[in-house]
């Protein structure tokens, strides 16, 4: 029998910690910041399992029963607490940070109850010492099982919401299996076993149909309706429709719409590349979607696109879904384009080549994760993969509704000794758009441009690299790799346009 208690001790480690790892990466995908989001969701979480450890001293008779029904509570609500969260968000977001944290205090508590309790009925058989050292060792086992798991199985295979139920399910099968050990010392077994029937039951049903739970979920948090949704372990990736027009949305951000995103890459692109009439290599950072790489192929003279981009779901997507090959003209699949998934700051860490024109294409830096990617190391490290006429462009958000961090990225190119030239374009679905061309000589722009375009003519094009006063330059600080400001600015900026 104490060998079965121990074992559960390794289970209700595993969901304890899981429960607490769901909520983070939930709070990350729809709040960003993921630093802030699992900081302050892990300090809640144990301290509410503080309290609930402290509370546990008040629990007096009938230890087993109370474990059993606090297994029951916890299965229930840390099963659903990822859909629950996750509808909350849909009807309002917001709501949804109260929400969250009374989840995670509730479960806390509940969490913090379990441990003391199994101390309590282990107590009788083994010695002080022993008890300790071996549900302490079960403990932190089951914490090292769930935290290599969730990232590199649960994440990627489950999704958050059909994990959540999956731990949910083993607290609920820990109730039932201390149901049937101390079957003989409770006096209620029957109506306990019952409770934990029930609540297997639904928990069974929701995990069955987690993926109607989340269709209906996602059918409320976008307006349109949803041709394909997955989560990998670096993101969630949803692509919407409505009439021709095809969405991208990355973690709940809105990546591209398919009706002016010609707009974005022809500026990302074209006033750089059409001014590198000898440009043979070009290397994308970021830009899985292939947009970026179809307006490169237009130069008959590039002979070889390297892509890095970091999620094999996003290249693969894009390379096999027909609307999507469509969009970006089957540009992952040419045969001068070469796809490799990797973290660009480490790709260009172990790779020695050189290019003569670089798109960085990464999303916005609202965390830390993608921050270090407009860092003043990153750029250093860049600089060194360009040619003596190379020039690169990054996409740097948008100079009106987030100022400073449009600045913060010049500011950051010019500290690591690049000549830098910013410019912006209008993308309707966005709004003003910023962008940042650099290299080792000043910049001219294009007297013409030679292959076909819907957005940029050169008689216009003079106009991107005019700032009015609205979108005039501020001072900012360099965005460095331990300090990383330029997530500070621009979520101060981006709450501001929320609002």
């Amino acid at each position: 029998m104490n060998h079965a208690l121990l074992f559960s001790v390794f289970v209700v480690a595993s969901c304890g910690l899981a429960y607490e790892l769901i909520a983070g990466a939930l709070a990350s995908y729809l709040l960003g910041d993921s630093v802030t989001q699992f900081s302050t969701v892990i300090g809640s979480y144990l301290f509410a399992m503080g309290v609930g450890s402290w509370l546990s001293r008040y629990v007096e008779r009938r230890l087993v029963a109370r474990f059993i029904q606090v297994e029951l509570m916890v299965g229930v609500f840390g099963g659903f607490s990822a859909a629950g969260l996750f509808f909350v968000f849909a009807w309002s977001s917001a709501p949804f940070k109260l929400a969250l944290y009374l989840a995670v205090v509730g479960i806390g508590v509940l969490v913090g109850l379990e441990i003391p309790l199994i101390m309590r009925i282990l107590e009788r058989d083994l010695a002080f010492k022993d008890l300790v050292s071996q549900v302490l060792t079960f403990d932190y086992l089951g914490a090292l099982a769930v935290s290599i798991l969730f990232p590199v199985v649960l994440v990627p295979h489950l999704g958050l919401m059909r994990s959540a139920l999956l731990f949910g399910l083993l607290n609920v099968a820990v109730a039932l299996w201390a149901c049937w050990l101390f079957r003989e010392q409770l006096r209620n077994v029957g109506w306990l076993g019952v409770q934990g029937g029930a609540s297997m039951l639904v928990l069974l049903a929701a995990f069955a149909a987690a993926g109607e739970l989340t269709s209906l979920a996602e059918a409320h948090l976008y307006a349109d309706d949803i041709v394909h949704a997955e989560s990998t372990p670096y993101q969630r990736i949803v692509v919407t429709r409505w009439k021709d027009d095809l969405r991208l949305h990355l973690n709940n951000n809105l990546q591209f719409s398919s009706r002016d995103e010609y707009r974005y890459h022809e500026a990302l692109v074209h006033p750089g590349l059409s001014t590198l009439p000898a440009a043979r290599r070009v290397l994308v950072l970021g830009g899985g979607d292939g947009l970026a790489v179809r307006e490169i192929l237009k130069y008959q003279q590039i002979e070889s696109v390297t892509l890095v981009d970091l999620d094999p779901a996003m290249t693969r997507l894009f390379a096999s879904a027909p609307p999507l090959r469509k969009l970006n003209e089957d540009a992952l699949r040419s045969s001068k384009v070469s796809v490799v998934n990797a973290d660009a700051l480490q790709w260009l860490e172990d790779n020695d080549d050189l290019f003569d024109f670089v798109v960085v294409d990464f999303p916005d830096p609202s965390n830390f994760a993608i921050g270090k990617l407009y860092s003043a190391s990153f750029y250093r490290l860049l600089e060194k993969h360009l040619t003596a006429n190379a020039l690169a462009v990054i996409q740097s958000t948008s100079p009106l509704y987030a100022r400073q961090s449009f600045w913060c990225v010049v500011t950051t190119l010019e500290s690591v000794g690049l000549l830098v030239t910013p410019y912006h374009a209008l993308v309707p679905s966005f709004g003003e758009w910023g962008f940042v061309l650099a290299g080792r000589h000043a910049y001219r722009p294009p007297q013409a441009y030679a292959v076909a375009t819907r957005f940029l003519t050169a008689d216009t094009t003079p106009a991107l690299f005019l700032f009015p006063k609205d979108m005039a330059r501020v001072e900012t600080e360099v965005n460095r790799l331990n300090s990383q400001v330029l997530v500070r600015y621009f979520e101060q900026e981006w709450r501001q346009v929320i609002r």
